[in-house]
């Protein structure tokens, strides 16, 4: 079956909060948010890694995997573990501004990890090099 994340256009798995272009996703567990284009849940991806580094002050793998993941529901220290390893950084290593090189390694990463597979190829890098939008608000 088709991982969640990816059947939602949300292959970060972020949870649903009135983010522009996306609704609550169906079913009884429903949470997280179901965006209408793939475009449109990278981009919401990509704009919270944005504002946990610039307005957070959130950078490092830890800090940011942590929040993204954290250990009441994942096993976070594989995620940041895995995010480091892709990005070969240490996990406490500050990571300096938000390049589209480094938002999209977080990306591609974070994809992987939460959906064991990442189906959307240069799109993730396309997305990564354009420019932040301050509408989408999403937590992960």
């Amino acid at each position: 079956m088709t991982p969640r994340g990816i059947r939602n256009n949300n292959p970060g798995n972020l949870n649903f909060v009135h983010q522009p272009c996306a609704v609550l996703e169906p079913g009884p567990n429903a949470r997280f948010a179901r965006f209408s284009t793939p475009e449109d849940g990278l981009a919401a991806l990509r704009d919270q890694l944005c504002r946990y580094i610039l307005k957070d002050g959130i950078d490092t793998v830890m800090s940011i995997i942590s929040k993204w993941a954290p250990p009441t529901e994942n096993d976070t220290a594989a995620y940041v573990r895995g995010v480091a390893h892709s990005l070969n950084v240490e996990p406490d290593a500050q990571l300096g501004q938000p390049t589209p090189h480094l938002i999209g390694g977080l990306m591609n990463a974070i994809i992987r990890f939460e959906n064991g597979q990442n189906p959307y190829g240069r799109l993730v890098e396309q997305v990564a090099a354009s420019s932040p939008s301050s509408h989408h608000d999403a937590t992960a």
